[in-house]
């Protein structure tokens, strides 16, 4: 096993089909990952996610279940979100094999998670946003529906095929925040940008959704975070003191 592979995780969230856990526990499997988080499934346990599974049930037996995404979440440093729909102020996006590598370079450093969304309408706009980058399969543009399990597959066989090879370790690297430290920052930047009266939460528009936008392009440290939670305390404190 590979210790950048053990620092992936798959994330399905609201799988509505039973079958396509256990496949997808299975293709997990044969490319060497084995840490799957459902994120309230409708249907699990269950008899057809286990025969799906065909020999890899310990996967499903190991798994996490989670009520929300962010639970699914904790811990991970980095986010990538697997689907097929372009949206409005979308993240930076990369097909499956330049996605794959830069997961496997951030594993170095910290947890990564891969996610996908349920079967009919793959991931919201909100659960994309929790993420850095957006990874697509390309597919026909004529048909581009490609099943779960099977999405999942490619996204491991591409993990997988990246690995190095004999290659020495570029050393210890800049520890990553993880996902509760940067949500932890987007809601102290929200609530200081309304205090300093920059955003109005009444008439908020896209502003936190740019502002998410643009940090996740930067990979932000612990240290960073850090930093940038002082500056906001220090903003915060100086605005009080200010006569208005």
């Amino acid at each position: 096993m590979s210790p950048r592979l053990d620092s992936i995780r798959i994330v399905l969230s609201r799988t509505t089909h039973p079958g396509n856990i256990g496949a997808a526990a299975r293709a997990m499997k044969t490319m060497g990952l084995s840490r799957l988080h459902l994120v309230a499934p409708k249907h699990f346990p269950h008899i057809d996610a286990t025969a799906r599974a065909s020999g890899a049930e310990d996967i499903l037996e190991s798994c996490r279940v989670s009520e929300t995404l962010d639970e699914a979440l904790e811990g991970a440093s980095f986010r990538v979100a697997v689907t097929a729909r372009h949206r409005d102020l979308s993240l930076e996006v990369y097909d499956s094999r330049e996605a794959a590598q830069i997961a496997l370079d951030e594993a170095q450093r910290g947890e990564v998670a891969l996610v996908f969304g349920t079967e009919m309408s793959g991931l919201t706009t909100e659960e994309i946003g929790k993420c850095q980058i957006i990874s697509t399969i390309p597919a026909n543009p004529a048909y581009s529906s490609l099943n779960l399990a099977s999405a999942v597959q490619i996204m491991a066989y591409e993990l997988r095929m990246t690995l190095p090879i004999g290659k020495k370790s570029q050393g210890k690297l800049p520890e990553l925040a993880t996902f509760e430290e940067i949500e932890h920052f987007y809601q102290h930047l929200e609530e200081t940008l309304v205090r300093i009266r920059f955003l109005d939460p009444n008439e908020p528009k896209r502003l936190m959704q740019r502002m998410r936008r643009l940090f996740a392009r930067s990979r932000l440290e612990k240290t960073e975070v850090n930093i940038l939670r002082g500056i906001l305390r220090g903003l915060s404190e100086h605005h009080g003191n200010e006569i208005v």
